[in-house]
């Protein structure tokens, strides 16, 4: 899938700024959304959301090293140093209200940049929390995928059907594809559940309704996290149901975030499918 063009803070050369992709800049947005993707996703995963999201909505895509203009990085191989890095990434554009939005591995990601944001920029306007086909961090969701042969891994990751299977096929792709796989998947499998303060904000969970990966009470835990209101929204699909449901999925969050009332972007009828160039994650 081809990104469409993307920028960064204005004027700025701070190294942080590698982190985020701004596909539809806003100059006066009523929100900010961050988006973080899926183990061996990328920034272009959300670039649906900034043609389905009103024009009021500045939608900033998270990028991790180690893939798509970032691929001669190195990779970085923990949730929490991925979150030192975005919510570095984060400070120039915190000066309007913010939501996170994290899809599987980024949902991690997305709860503990939330945490961090809160202790460390507590003037920071979070206004909400989606969290998206992955448990609570509180419930043990361990997985040793960052440890198969490159053959089983590919066999995984056809069974989660979040990748186009030509690219499944593709070996010169998986020979570039797989080494970011199992990276954010070690990531995921080492990451620790620290007990803290419960977030203010609202946290809206979404889940596939036939993704085997969130059990109901996986995705009820989630629950516990928040002195805020938590919602739940279940979409027809399995572990990768944005592919399909980007759309709803969007009104989901437009309702939640109070901007229901508002045109979405013109373009929204040319919108790209959910990125299927990266291969996915659990």
């Amino acid at each position: 899938m081809n990104e469409g063009p993307a920028t960064t803070a204005p004027g700025s050369t701070n190294a942080g700024d590698l982190w985020l992709r701004r596909y539809r800049p806003v100059a006066d947005p009523a929100l900010r959304l961050v988006c973080l993707p899926h183990a061996g996703g990328s920034a272009s995963a959300f670039l649906p959301f900034t043609c389905l999201l009103p024009d009021r909505v500045e939608v900033l895509a998270v990028q991790y090293p180690g893939r798509q203009d970032r691929r001669l990085e190195p990779f970085v191989d923990s949730v929490d140093a991925l979150v030192t890095h975005v919510a570095g990434a984060l400070g120039p554009w915190l000066d309007r209200p913010v939501a996170l939005f994290g899809h599987s591995l980024g949902s991690l990601v997305a709860f503990e940049t939330a945490r961090r944001l809160a202790e460390q920029a507590p003037e920071s306007r979070l206004a909400h929390l989606f969290v998206s086909g992955r448990v609570a961090p509180t419930v043990a969701h361990r997985t040793t995928a960052h440890l198969l042969s490159d053959d089983r891994l590919v066999a995984k990751l056809a069974e989660l059907q979040g990748t186009d299977p030509r690219v499944l096929a593709d070996e010169e792709v998986l020979r570039m594809a797989l080494p970011a796989i199992r990276n954010d998947y070690r990531a995921a499998a080492t990451y620790t559940w620290r007990p803290g303060a419960p977030l203010a904000c609202p946290i809206t969970v979404l889940t596939g309704s036939a993704d085997p990966h969130v059990p109901t009470d996986g995705a009820l835990a989630w629950h516990g996290l928040t002195t805020g209101e938590t919602a739940f929204r279940s979409f027809p699909g399995g572990h990768f149901y944005l592919t399909e449901q980007a759309e709803a999925v969007c009104r989901t969050i437009r309702t939640a975030t109070g901007l229901a009332v508002g045109r979405p972007h013109p373009s929204s009828s040319a919108a790209a499918p959910y990125d299927r160039e990266s291969v996915h994650d659990v």
